[in-house]
């Protein structure tokens, strides 16, 4: 079966404050902003462009009330310099019962949203991915 994902839609109470917050965070390019949705796709010439699923922001008028159904999880080079770096764009700690000696941080987006921020690949992880 020839099938993929061609995006991943995300509510959220204010679009363009969120999408701008991930475009950032991921590095990727806005590609889209329209009343009904902003649509984020990896930069322009990547690897990824084509490939990796589209993000799309669509407005809500519910705030966000329960457990995130889906997050992302994201894997940087260095993890103290990244947490640093999604802090300052407006990502904030999160406890979401995760023990202390947890490989990952938690973070919640500025609408709430959790996400992790795992240690990087170690050197075997990186051969063994080709």
């Amino acid at each position: 079966m020839a099938i993929r994902i061609q995006n991943i839609s995300v509510d959220c109470l204010d679009p363009a404050r969120l999408g701008a917050f991930w475009a950032e965070a991921l590095g990727w390019r806005i590609t889209s902003v329209e009343p009904e949705e902003v649509v984020l796709e990896p930069p322009a010439g990547s690897r990824e462009e084509g490939i990796v699923p589209d993000v799309i922001f669509l407005p809500v008028h519910e705030e966000r009330v329960a457990k995130n159904r889906l997050h992302l999880d994201l894997r940087p080079s260095d993890q103290f310099a990244e947490i640093q770096r999604l802090v300052e764009l407006g990502a904030r700690h999160v406890d979401v019962g995760q023990s202390s000696d947890c490989t990952w941080v938690v973070l919640a987006d500025p609408e709430g949203n959790e996400f992790c921020v795992l240690r990087p690949f170690t050197n075997k992880e990186m051969a063994s991915l080709g």
